[in-house]
């Protein structure tokens, strides 16, 4: 492509391409998507973005499509690769111009110079960083910051990169040029500072942003350009001045006059100060140990102290937490159990810690944090009485609430807890002493108090197991906060059974939860609607804790039940929504079928809840989790739910759908339990089955659902469901045998034997296009023992109930492989009997030695000569089905199966589902668990003597070992 004749051609293109006009920008984009691949268009590209004059709109749109062809076409080995000759006249083009005058265009300039820097330098591009490093040192303002701009990118890329020999590359650059890096940083510092006490602010906040970058490219050489950081004078240097840098930045951000802009950058700088700190300490967690002193003095006066009154913003705070929380957790500066195996730099900063952290330094630490940090904000308790809803999410985590403040400080106290409880523990005490009793109502302060201190207790609830007695304490104290019904006590009452549901899995006698339910019950219908979520949150702690007994709540399970459904219908927020209905949800599951006479009013519901959701697509995964326990729960009553349940179950498992992201594995579930718990297969719920062809050529992670929804369906009803669907399901399974792994290969065949098993003479004809392989997979050896398992299991269903088909599938292979039927059987049966030991299962070596057993009585020399294996492999599966009644001292087969008799079930035991009943019935008809194997040996012997003579079976019967023969004759004791 021509640079001359070309660049009014492509500019117009790019011209179009911005337009809002669908007929002029689909042609362009197709017509810039041709030229992606030819040479010079980049060339053409460079030239209009480097043009000021032109439009933005036009030059950011060729900056982005330069960009993207450096991913596609930079590489050597990438298709239609750029020609060195271009990609040399393009480095070279790109370094020319540091004075672009539109900062979004500077930056994606920047990041493509960093792209190329990447793949390039040093090595193809020696120059990029001495001309970036002259570029930075001029006079000329807008130049310097975009030259700094691309530096920034250059090493933040270059840092990025992970093998070995990049590494040592970006540590050979970090040496020498962090001498410079750092007096530069120093100088736009310096100048700054001067500026901003000048109250020249224009000029500060330019110098300010240069300072940014500076320190943006500093970061990253310190934290990634140096293996011993600690032996590089000047790396520790840099360190410590952050310290006295950050002290200087806070009191500009504190000084009056500063504008809303220079204060916002300001508060970045402060906070990139903070990120040096941590990603040192992360990275070199033994070279920051000099600094370990001095950063925790700074952290806690700062932040614990008045010395940062007025000079701090939240961010700050959490970054000054964080690196308090970093310290004191930090792994690599806690000592062996043995002192003496520690290593010296571990017992240095451990020596450190242990001094600065003393007595009343941590009860400093603690007070401050509960009293001051914990205390709900005015802003707080504003949300809570104008968005009760927003306020109870944003409290149990809520997308906003994890980036914020109170996270952070329950965290750090979490932390500082736990390594220094023995110190802590009495001062906590002490605090909740304090305010033993009711509150007074009317002051707020004492209230706020309390409720920061029972939130404290509850955040260290297994710290405080041997020093709190909670049973006593809910009896005495928290029963009577509970009672009080002032409106401004609804503080006390939602912290109050926050901390219950806290404390219920740590320390919580079984004999109170009756108690808790009627409390519960109480505060279910409190006026405030805060109360009432936290409480329905609580619910589901107790409900899902392991000393949960359902017989001590169903009492209390209609009336709380019915509490739950209506405050799901009172709260209108998506989150809450979904809050109420995975408690719901939560306590359907653990009630199991006592549900059944109180869901009518859910069941109503939920198709309204559906639709009016159909923008929410994480609340109908809700909703789909809530139908999973409730059609559990109905098990054979789910059938009214059809209606509802099919469409949702259709539209959730439907890929072509766009909900079906979010929706699938519920969905797959919820599909598999309505198969699970359906009494009869009706017309709707097979339909739904087309769904399946497209989610098997997913193969995803869903995979294993599906193949047991397809063995549901078997169940439910094989000869229909088979009928309707088994040659396109193996076709499917065709498609996936043919590239999978050992593992999937046996899931599929899994299901083939389980529709064996189910409908022995549909399915062999159905899968026939699968069996081959199967077949010759025994023949050739299978090597994977599991694959060969599944095969012999395969096989030998065929082989036991379908034998004309086994006949005329060994026919076929015959023919394929140009050998005789015999000869092929006979080396079916060697490898059976070789590879014997793969089987593991009992139920499958039984199936083995029955579907051999099946070849006698037979004249034929072939399966005569094998004779001897087949008796080996019955000896073998009868010491495994064979139990011995100690009274009579005869043998039986635990294996066999008279009658479908229900068991006796135990409280905690869940009863059978329909396809429990339903496979306990086929079980009644499948060989294995209806004819004993020691008659079936019997007779099949007797039957072999009967047609070979006495003297002939004799004969044969020499063939077999005669520890086998004794054995054998042991088992067969009484026929």
């Amino acid at each position: 492509m021509d640079l001359h004749s070309a660049g009014s051609v492509v500019l117009q293109a790019l011209t179009q391409a911005t337009s809002q006009n669908t007929a002029e920008l689909k042609p362009a984009e197709e017509q810039l998507r041709q030229w992606e691949t030819q040479p010079g268009f980049y060339s053409v590209l460079l030239s209009i973005f480097n043009n000021h004059m032109l439009d933005v709109n036009v030059r950011w749109l060729a900056v982005l499509y330069f960009k993207n062809g450096i991913d596609r076409y930079w590489r050597r080995v990438a298709p239609h690769a750029l020609s060195e000759e271009e990609k040399s006249s393009l480095r070279a083009g790109l370094i020319t111009n540091f004075n672009e005058p539109v900062n979004q265009i500077a930056t994606q300039i920047a990041v493509l110079i960093a792209k190329v820097a990447r793949l390039d330098c040093p090595r193809q591009w020696p120059e990029l960083i001495p001309v970036l490093l002259e570029k930075v040192k001029v006079q000329d303002v807008l130049q310097q910051h975009r030259a700094l701009l691309t530096f920034y990118h250059v090493t933040k890329t270059l840092a990025s990169k992970r093998l070995a020999a990049d590494r040592r590359l970006f540590q050979d650059l970090a040496s020498s040029i962090y001498s410079f890096a750092c007096s530069l940083w120093n100088h736009h510092t310096d100048t700054f500072l001067l500026q901003i006490h000048c109250g020249d602010q224009q000029e500060a906040l330019s110098s300010l942003e240069r300072t940014l970058l500076s320190l943006k490219v500093l970061r990253k050489l310190t934290v990634h350009g140096f293996v011993e950081p600690q032996e590089n004078m000047e790396v520790m240097a840099f360190l410590s001045a952050v310290f006295e840098r950050l002290k200087q930045f806070l009191e500009c951000c504190g000084q009056v006059g500063v504008g809303s802009v220079c204060r916002e950058k300001l508060e970045k700088t402060i906070i990139l100060f903070t990120k040096v700190l941590l990603d040192f300490l992360e990275y070199h967690p033994f070279p920051f140990i000099p600094l370990i002193q001095r950063c925790l003095e700074f952290s806690v006066s700062f932040v614990f102290t008045a010395a940062g009154d007025g000079l701090l913003f939240e961010r700050f705070i959490v970054q000054c937490m964080n690196l308090i929380k970093s310290i004191v957790k930090n792994e690599a500066y806690r000592p062996d159990k043995n002192i003496e195996d520690s290593k010296p730099e571990v017992l240095e900063a451990h020596k450190i810690k242990t001094a600065f952290f003393t007595h009343p330094t941590l009860t400093e630490i603690a007070k401050r944090l509960v009293s001051k940090y914990f205390l709900l904000t005015e802003e707080e308790l504003v949300m809570w009485e104008e968005d009760p809803e927003g306020f109870a999410v944003e409290e149990t985590g809520g997308d906003s609430w994890k980036y914020s403040l109170r996270p952070c400080t329950e965290v750090l106290f979490l932390d500082i807890f736990h390594s220094y409880s023995q110190t802590l523990t009495p001062v906590l005490l002490e605090m909740m002493q304090n305010l033993q009793g009711p509150s007074n109502v009317d002051d707020t302060l004492q209230l706020l108090m309390k409720d920061a201190v029972y939130n404290a207790v509850g955040l260290a609830a297994y710290e405080l197991f041997d020093s709190v007695d909670f049973d006593q304490w809910f009896n005495n104290q928290l029963l009577g906060e509970l009672q009080v019904n002032h409106n401004r006590y609804k503080l006390i009452r939602r912290r109050v059974i926050w901390l219950i549901g806290q404390w219920i899995s740590v320390k919580f006698k079984p004999e109170l939860r009756p108690l808790l339910y009627e409390v519960i019950l109480t505060l279910l219908q409190d006026p405030d609607l805060v109360v009432r979520i936290e409480t329905a949150t609580t619910l589901k702690l107790t409900v899902d804790d392991f000393e949960f007994r359902t017989e001590q709540f169903l009492p209390y399970l209609e009336c709380i039940f019915g509490l739950l459904f209506q405050l799901l219908q009172q709260v209108n927020e998506c989150d809450s929504k979904m809050q109420v209905l995975h408690v719901i949800s939560c306590v359907i599951e653990r009630v199991g079928i006592q549900i059944r006479p109180y869901v009518g009013c859910l069941v109503q519901y939920l198709p309204l809840l559906w639709k009016q959701s159909e923008e929410h697509n994480m609340l109908r995964c809700a909703i789909l989790t809530t139908l999973i326990h409730l059609v559990q729960g109905l098990g054979a009553e789910s059938r009214n739910l059809y209606p509802f349940l099919l469409p949702v179950i259709q539209l959730s498992t439907d890929v072509s759908q766009p909900p079906h992201v979010y929706l699938l594995e519920d969905g797959l579930e919820l599909w598999l339990v309505t198969l699970e718990n359906s009494p009869a297969l009706t017309p709707e719920l097979l339909r739904i089955f087309q769904n399946m062809s497209a989610l098997l050529e997913l193969s995803s992670e869903n995979v294993r659902t599906c193949f047991q929804i397809i063995n549901a369906y078997t169940y439910l009803s094989a000869t229909e469901f088979l009928q309707n669907y088994g040659e396109g399901l193996c076709r499917s399974f065709c498609e996936l045998l043919r590239d999978i792994t050992n593992e999937g290969q046996v899931q599929v065949l899994k299901v083939v034997e389980i529709a064996m098993k189910v409908s022995p003479l549909l399915a062999p004809h159905l899968f026939q296009p699968i069996l081959p392989s199967v077949f010759r997979g025994i023949i050739d050896g299978e090597r994977y023992p599991v694959v060969m398992s599944v095969y012999l299991g395969v096989i030998g269903r065929v082989l036991l109930q379908n034998s004309s088909f086994f006949t005329a599938l060994l026919s076929q292979m015959a023919l394929e492989s140009n050998q005789e039927m015999d000869q092929l059987l006979g080396n079916m049966i060697e490898m059976w009997v070789d590879r014997m030991d793969n089987i593991t299962q009992p139920e499958r070596r039984k199936l083995s030695s029955l579907a051999l057993l099946s070849l006698l009585p037979s004249d034929n020399s072939v399966i005569q000569d094998k004779f001897c294996g087949i008796i080996n492999v019955c000896v073998e599966a009868l010491h495994d089905v064979m139990t011995e009644d100690p009274d009579t001292g005869t043998f039986k087969d635990c294996m066999l199966m008279n009658s479908v008799e229900e068991p006796k079930l135990s409280d905690d035991e869940e009863p059978p589902t329909e396809q429990d009943k339903r496979r306990k019935l086929l079980a009644l008809e499948d060989p294995v668990h209806t004819v004993s194997l020691q008659q079936c040996v019997y007779e099949k012997l007797k039957a072999q003597q009967l047609l070979m003579g006495e003297s002939g079976f004799q004969a044969l019967m020499e063939t077999v070992d005669t520890e086998i023969v004794r054995q054998l004759q042991e088992f067969l004791q009484g026929f």
